[in-house]
């Protein structure tokens, strides 16, 4: 599983450093940052809506489309992925690391 996505990374490094034409990877980094993460926004809150709505095959399909979006932002950002795979490992290993309440937020 892991695989996959460092094959998608790969792919999407190889398309910024050679464009191919009608490629909607290239697309994306020729129309720069603020395209990129209007897309990461856009697959975020369909992922969402597909969660809420309960259609497994569509939320499936719509993470894929978010962490896909997320790659090419995380490529034009110059973040590896052995980072993010780093970071994830990290947390992984905490115990009882859930967030403290303020007194005010059981209110609510």
């Amino acid at each position: 599983m892991d695989d996959t996505l460092k094959k998608l990374y790969q792919v999407v490094i190889s398309r910024k450093e050679q464009p191919q034409e009608g490629s909607y990877t290239c697309y994306l980094f020729e129309k720069g940052l603020d395209k990129i993460l209007k897309k990461v926004g856009e697959e975020c809150a369909e992922t969402i809506i597909a969660a809420k709505n309960g259609v497994q095959a569509d939320t499936v399909g719509e993470i894929s489309d978010l962490i896909y979006h997320l790659t090419v932002m995380m490529v034009q950002q110059g973040i590896p992925l052995e980072a993010v795979m780093e970071e994830l490992e990290h947390r992984s290993q905490k115990i009882g690391n859930l967030k403290q309440f303020h007194v005010s937020d059981h209110n609510t």
